[in-house]
């Protein structure tokens, strides 16, 4: 896909960093040209966005399925492939295959598994795959229990400038546990690990982040105590940020109370007061990055006792709407949630991309942000529809979505 005639976007109100104001946008040869009051140039396709909104395309920090029409459906133009894959994505080859798996409507940023088939205890060729694509080097879906290799993986990753994405649980301390030690959890006589099992992970990296200057991003952070660690950490200059799930900010342990596997997530739901601490993080900029954390799971994996199913669900169709509750309640406006959707992960990844300005990527946006609809698994895009969202009426609805300029 390679954009042939200038395109000028008019009559829609342009999401900038700095706010929202009325103006148009001129896409030419697949980059954003010049943006504000501007009038189309003789020769220009031309498409009034009626009063939308024009966002730039949406980064998915941390996607484990490639879901092309899930993402379209949801404006999303650029994914972060998570290393957990059937084989993982820990040699150079694998890395250059997934990097070209979205062409030609879909921007893919293949992670580099940290270690050799995730296993936790030997490096992988990191400098190998960051040449053949890798954005990032990840941990997976574990923590890697060893300091001294968490530390030397730290050291490279600094080295070669990759930012390390980690998940952020003590795993001996989680083991197999299915929910969060509770009142819940208790009544449901559920597998269940204590919450400070991620603070405990968040303390020991941030430690490891300050000792080494090596950027690190916690995928998801979802507890008030480990939300406080990272608030300090940023007040003592560490280069740390943090990413979070719709589900974690929308929903609590309570969603568990019928065994609904739809609920069942990694890190799995917390209780009320963590849901709250959550939004707060969310409001004050301790969480950077709001991630979709695409993880459709089909009937086989689903279907099953609560304890048995496996965590994730379907959530890159849900992603926008969602975070647009945070700007209804007051929590955040449209250009705070635009910098959490697109324009943190952007930079994180190092994309020319994730905001609108001249000389990035002409992936692009119209989004109406009160159209209402309904979660629907029936009718979802995903390889599955797993979602703890069905039935939710919800409102923002992506009208046209450009990548590089071409409609897809």
């Amino acid at each position: 896909m390679k954009q042939i005639t200038p395109l000028t976007i008019t009559g829609g109100k342009l999401v900038t960093p700095e706010g929202v104001t009325e103006g148009s946008i001129r896409l030419v040869d697949g980059l954003i040209e010049t943006l504000g009051d501007i009038k189309p140039q003789d020769g220009d396709e031309v498409l009034n966005a009626k009063g939308a909104l024009i966002t730039p395309g949406l980064v998915d920090l941390g996607v484990f399925t490639v879901d092309k029409s899930a993402c379209h459906f949801g404006g999303i133009t650029r994914v972060a492939l998570m290393p957990d894959q059937a084989p993982p994505l820990d040699y150079r080859a694998r890395i250059q295959y997934a990097a070209y798996s979205g062409k030609p409507d879909l921007w893919v940023h293949p992670f580099a598994a940290a270690t050799r088939g995730l296993d936790g205890r030997d490096l992988a060729e990191i400098a190998m795959m960051k040449d053949a694509g890798a954005r990032a080097v990840a941990t997976g879906r574990q923590w890697i229990a060893d300091s001294g290799l968490m530390l030397r993986l730290l050291r490279y990753a600094a080295m070669l400038d990759l930012v390390v994405v980690t998940h952020a649980e003590d795993a001996a301390i989680v083991g197999e546990a299915a929910a969060t030690a509770g009142e819940m959890a208790t009544r449901l006589g559920l597998p269940a690990a204590p919450a400070e099992a991620e603070a405990l992970a968040v303390g020991r990296d941030v430690a490891l982040a300050e000792l080494t200057g090596a950027r690190v991003h916690f995928r998801q952070v979802t507890t008030r105590a480990a939300l406080d660690l990272i608030r300090a950490a940023k007040g003592r200059g560490v280069n740390v940020t943090a990413g979070i799930t719709p589900a974690h900010f929308m929903l609590s342990d309570l969603a568990t109370v019928d065994f609904r596997t739809f609920a069942r997530m990694s890190p799995p739901l917390r209780n009320e007061e963590d849901r709250k601490a959550v939004i707060e993080a969310i409001g004050d900029d301790t969480i950077d990055v709001i991630a979709s954390g695409h993880d459709p799971r089909g009937p086989e994996d689903k279907r099953l006792p609560f304890g048995d199913a496996a965590p994730g669900m379907a959530g890159a169709e849900t992603l926008l709407p969602l975070t647009l509750t945070l700007v209804r309640d007051g929590v955040i406006d449209i250009a705070r949630a635009l910098e959490l959707l697109a324009t943190n992960p952007a930079k994180l990844l190092n994309a020319p991309a994730g905001s609108l300005a001249s000389g990035r990527e002409a992936d692009v946006a119209l989004v109406d942000p009160q159209k209402p609809w309904i979660v629907d698994t029936r009718k979802m895009a995903a390889s599955a529809g797993n979602t703890p969202f069905d039935g939710q009426p919800v409102q923002g609805r992506v009208l046209v979505l450009l990548k590089g300029g071409m409609r897809v």
